[in-house]
């Protein structure tokens, strides 16, 4: 396969698109933050003493403070001369032993791949993917598991859960599960939105939508759950779409549950189309058209 022009638009720049896996404890979020420990900070940096070049990264989702991911998307343009290190010969694929190298266990770059600068990780984006690991088992999370499957301290029906979830799937004002920001939609298409008990008798959700709001899935996770546990019905759930703004009767899940699990694309003729569709903000009157960013 043919690669893109090593130059951008800028010249001398290229833009390389990284797939990065966190086990998100022990970070504040992936948001740099004065004084914390986080994903992009660490990543950056890291990067940054390799190519001895200031970097920036364009990440699919931020994640808040303890939210896992096995496959975030970000994105960074660098000088191309950095790439002519002996230790990378202008090959980015090898920049990912390199980081194996230097990163903490708990967070690794698993691809690096020249792209376009076509290619924006946050706005070209179709849809991400989350996944919620929820134990209601007496005594709570496995101990070998707990650092990625969260507790509910009621028996959950998984009839009720999933016909719960299905009540809110499809292009909704979801303001009811998002926490107010100046200026953001809280418009989204939520595409999937199922559960299924694992062998050893977890939840396992799979939440799936073109973008979500911060604490959004963390929301839906906790107001299917008071249906599942018998607290609520299914007529409070879906008349939650209904509010228009942040409802105080919803439980926000425990972070630790939540794992960012695939971020999807277009082909790359249409990156740069679905960058400036993602970029036009959603009006609220407008549900029929459109993506919004997060």
């Amino acid at each position: 396969m043919e690669l893109p022009a090593l130059v951008s638009d800028e010249g001398g720049q290229c833009r390389l698109r990284l797939v990065v896996a966190y086990d998100g404890t022990d970070f504040s979020g992936w948001a740099t933050q004065p004084g914390r420990r986080t994903v992009c900070e660490t990543i950056e940096t890291t990067l940054a003493t390799i190519l001895r070049s200031p970097i920036r990264l364009t990440v699919a989702g931020r994640t808040d403070a303890g939210v896992h991911a096995s496959a975030q998307v970000a994105h960074c343009d660098v000088p191309v001369e950095s790439l002519q290190a002996r230790s990378i010969d202008g090959d980015p694929s090898r920049l990912v032993r390199r980081l194996a190298k230097m990163l903490p266990d708990d967070v690794r770059v698993k691809a690096v791949e020249r792209v376009s600068t076509d290619f924006d990780a946050r706005f070209s984006a179709l849809a991400r993917t989350y996944e919620y690991r929820l134990s209601d088992a007496l005594w709570g999370a496995e101990p070998t598991l707990a650092r990625s499957t969260a507790d509910w301290p009621r028996a959950l029906d998984l009839d009720l859960i999933n016909a719960a979830s299905r009540t809110l799937v499809g292009l909704n004002d979801f303001a009811a599960f998002c926490r107010y920001r100046e200026g953001a939609t809280t418009i989204r298409e939520l595409q999937e939105f199922s559960w299924h008990r694992d062998d050893a008798g977890v939840l396992v959700g799979t939440v799936r939508a073109d973008a979500f709001c911060w604490s959004m899935v963390r929301s839906l996770v906790g107001s299917v759950s008071l249906v599942a546990d018998g607290r609520r019905d299914l007529d409070w759930c879906a008349g939650l779409l209904r509010e228009r703004k942040r409802s105080a009767q919803i439980p926000v899940a425990q972070a630790r549950g939540l794992c960012l699990m695939n971020v999807d694309y277009p082909p790359p003729a249409e990156w740069a189309a679905r960058s400036e569709r993602t970029r036009d903000k959603r009006d609220a009157g407008d549900l029929g058209g459109g993506c919004c960013g997060e």
